[in-house]
């Protein structure tokens, strides 16, 4: 049942992706906050509709939106909303819950040049462009009210400051309350699982692609140097001891990559061939997925100059320093 502590109520709600109900929040300040949105399903919405009601409230009654990222979980249900609501979020939100023909153009070209240059068959690309169209169904369709970064303080919301946090999304931001260190994290950490850092194309104005995990990790090194107490997470359950869960998830992946660069020894792998070797079982069904975990190891890799990449016809190959 939905409740309210210390000024913030848990809302969750399903969604029709493997990661199961996603977290939304609402915020007493100045305005009446939700924190994301949810997914753009009718269960979602009535779900959405009824723990408002457990509270007392109606949809009516929010007062404005701040959006952690623009993943379709937690921005679809902005388009049962007001078309009236104000909804901040930082810039780059805006590219993917406002997506142009323009925006969507070079989506698809960024992917199909990715996927060869990543070694992928071509039998692969329609199914996985296919998968990223459905997904974004669920998304929205409007444009930010506003927008939030670390130079300003979010709207509404006294007491409360914003970390950009790029690496599951380019657009990622948490919200923190200082005087007690409550942190709502969206999908910047989770307890039960690692987030995946997600490939995007180019950010506007550049060439190079992110390099979302090596982002990711500066975002969880970043967040040690503040003193974050409870956690709000944007999938399952609270975090208590966030440095000490940072200091195991950044253990953990390093030692990920490790073996993938044993992997590359004496070999000269693409990344197709790389992701099948860590993904002998799920590679195929979740591509797009597996495809982003393994372009992070690689790029984090590069990062510490334990491997290098040469151009072999349209692709690239990998293999250990």
């Amino acid at each position: 049942m939905a409740e309210w502590k210390d000024g913030i109520a848990k809302l969750t709600l399903p969604t029709p992706f493997p990661v199961g109900d996603v977290n939304a929040y609402l915020i007493k300040g100045d305005r009446l906050t939700l924190v994301d949105a949810g997914t753009k399903t009718a269960d979602a919405w009535e779900s959405f509709k009824s723990q408002l009601a457990e509270l007392k409230l109606t949809p009516e009654d929010i007062e404005q939106v701040i959006l952690t990222h623009d993943h379709p979980d937690h921005v679809g249900l902005l388009d049962y909303l007001s078309s009236e609501l104000e909804v901040y979020g930082h810039p780059l939100n805006e590219r993917w819950i406002n997506r142009t023909p323009e925006f969507e153009s070079v989506h698809k070209k960024f992917y199909e040049k990715l996927f060869v240059h990543f070694g992928i068959p071509e039998q692969y690309f329609l199914p996985s462009l296919k998968v990223m169209q459905k997904t974004l169904v669920f998304s929205c369709d409007r444009s930010l009210s506003g927008t939030v970064t670390e130079v300003n303080f979010p709207p509404a919301l006294p007491g409360w400051r914003v970390i950009e946090t790029p690496g599951h999304a380019q657009s990622h931001i948490v919200l923190l309350r200082e005087k007690d260190g409550v942190m709502i994290a969206g999908d910047t950490i989770l307890a039960g699982i690692s987030p995946n850092p997600l490939l995007e194309p180019p950010l506007p104005g550049e060439s190079e692609r992110p390099k979302p995990l090596v982002q990711y990790n500066a975002s969880l090194k970043k967040l040690l140097k503040y003193p974050i107490g409870l956690v709000y997470t944007g999938h399952g359950a609270e975090i208590t001891e966030l440095h000490g869960l940072i200091e195991k998830r950044l253990a953990k992946q390093h030692d990920r990559a490790m073996q993938v660069r044993k992997m590359l020894e004496g070999k000269e792998l693409t990344v197709f061939e790389i992701c099948k070797l860590l993904f002998p079982s799920v590679y195929e069904r979740e591509l797009n997925l597996t495809i982003s975990e393994t372009v992070g190891q690689l790029d984090y890799l590069q990062s510490l100059e334990a491997i290098s990449v040469r151009e072999e016809g349209t692709a690239f190959v990998y293999t250990a320093k």
